[in-house]
């Protein structure tokens, strides 16, 4: 006999099963629908205008369109997807980075709430944080830079 879940209960099984999904998956993931029973996970996540099917090449962004880069020989963490940036692992706790700390690549720096889904966002290279351009629970888009890093083994000046 098939017990029907609670939505809840539902809904966290999908969640569980949809963060490993797009774990394993290689790149941007465009769309993720997992039903069971009525309930419904969808996901979908920005896809760049050059990426879209049958759209033709994209435009050149005018200069002050888009995200801001940092300065040249200074690094960017960006959100790897739309949702709220979260600085912290839970209200009133540290947040992950500061400026001035130093990071290493795979350490978390902050996390993403798209769909309910926290997103880890970690560094890509190592080096020392030397802005947060984000506040904690504000949306980002993505792509956007999050924070700035100067490399390791740099000095400012």
């Amino acid at each position: 006999m098939n017990v029907p879940q609670s939505p809840d209960a539902a809904l966290d099984g999908l969640r569980r099963h949809a963060r490993r999904l797009v774990a394993e998956l290689a790149g941007p993931v465009r769309r993720v629908r997992l039903r069971s029973g009525e309930t419904v996970l969808e996901v979908e996540w920005h896809v760049p205008a050059q990426a879209a099917p049958g759209a033709g090449p994209a435009p050149e962004p005018a200069p002050s369109a888009g995200p801001p880069s940092p300065e040249p020989g200074r690094l960017a963490v960006r959100a790897p997807v739309v949702g709220t940036f979260y600085r912290a692992p839970e209200p009133g706790a540290a947040p992950f980075v500061a400026v001035g700390d130093l990071i290493r690549p795979g350490q978390v720096i902050g996390i993403v709430e798209a769909m309910k889904l926290m997103n880890e966002v970690t560094a890509d290279q190592a080096g020392r944080v030397v802005e947060v351009l984000v506040d904690d629970g504000q949306p980002v888009e993505y792509d956007q830079p999050l924070i700035v890093l100067e490399p390791a083994g740099q000095r400012g000046g």
